[in-house]
Order: C-alpha cells, then sequence, then structure tokens
C-alpha cells in the first residue's frame, strides 16, 4: 500500500487534490438530489418513477465520495505527475474559441480551430497544417449531419456554399 504523501515530521498527510474531487462529487450528488427529489412521483402500480435514476445516480456518487475520502486519507493514490499547464491552456483556449466563432464562423471554422488548439496542446504546433485539415474534417462532419442526418449545425460561410 502507498504510504501518500508525507509532510515535513515524516507524517502521512491527506490527498488534497482526492479530497478536492470528494467535495467536486457530493457537490454533484447534492444538485441531483435536489432536482430529483422535486420530481413528482407517479403513484400506480409500479414503485419506479421520474426520480429512481437519478437518485440511484446521486448515491452511486455519493458513495464514491466517500470512498474517495476514505482512499485521500489512507494514501492509496498513487503519486502524480507534475501538471503541464500548457497544453491544458490550449484545449482550454480552443474551447473558449469555438464556444466565441460557433455562431459567426458557424461549425465548421469554429470547429477546425477547437482542433487545430487541441493538436497543438498534444505537440503538434503546425498551425498552418492542423487549422486546415480540422476545417475540412469538420465540414465533412457538418455535411454528414446536416446534409445526410438533417440535423441542425451552426452555419457559416464556408457551409452556406454547400447549402
Amino acid at each position: 500500500m502507498n504510504q501518500g504523501p508525507l509532510n515535513k515530521a515524516g507524517e502521512r498527510r491527506p490527498d488534497w487534490a482526492a479530497l478536492a474531487i470528494a467535495a467536486v462529487l457530493v457537490a454533484i450528488s447534492a444538485v441531483i438530489f435536489f432536482d430529483a427529489a422535486r420530481l413528482r412521483e407517479v403513484s400506480g402500480y409500479s414503485p419506479v418513477g421520474p426520480s429512481t435514476v437519478p437518485m440511484a445516480i446521486a448515491v452511486v456518487l455519493l458513495l464514491l465520495a466517500v470512498w474517495t475520502v476514505i482512499a485521500a486519507f489512507r494514501g492509496d493514490f498513487p503519486a502524480r505527475e507534475k501538471q503541464e499547464i500548457q497544453p491544458v491552456a490550449w484545449v482550454v483556449g480552443g474551447l473558449a474559441a469555438q464556444m466565441l466563432l460557433l455562431n459567426t464562423a458557424g461549425f465548421s471554422i469554429a470547429t477546425g480551430v477547437l482542433f487545430a488548439a487541441t493538436a497543438a496542446g498534444f505537440g503538434k504546433r503546425k498551425l498552418w497544417i492542423s487549422l486546415p485539415v480540422g476545417i475540412v474534417l469538420c465540414l465533412v462532419v457538418w455535411l454528414i449531419f446536416a446534409g445526410l442526418l438533417q440535423l441542425s449545425l451552426p452555419a457559416g460561410p464556408l457551409e452556406r456554399l454547400f447549402q
């Protein structure tokens, strides 16, 4: 068993990242409990109603939170590598750019930007290659969804050429 992180005195201390994850799990579970409790139970022949599955999910999340807390205090989590901020920033920046561009530039360009930023986050920094490749792939996806499946995705100037 891993003894977990140690403080300066050599004593085992809790894994604070795991405790933060447990707190998030408890918060999500509480929101689901609150929302499911507001659903009206259907009175009828079956005890299963609209809140049954959400309540089960909330209970499972709560049990996972308790398990995570126990594991955090026991030091059961393996040592984590240092988090690299730059790749995360590329992906989050790509998501933000996609959300900002989606309604004006359309699905293909906005999602192509996300594709290129994610590729850069994973180490492929040649944006002059990954951006057009991403836009073409996303245009193909848009054509399949909008043309064949008749689903509505945001259209920009590039997609309007094919409408």
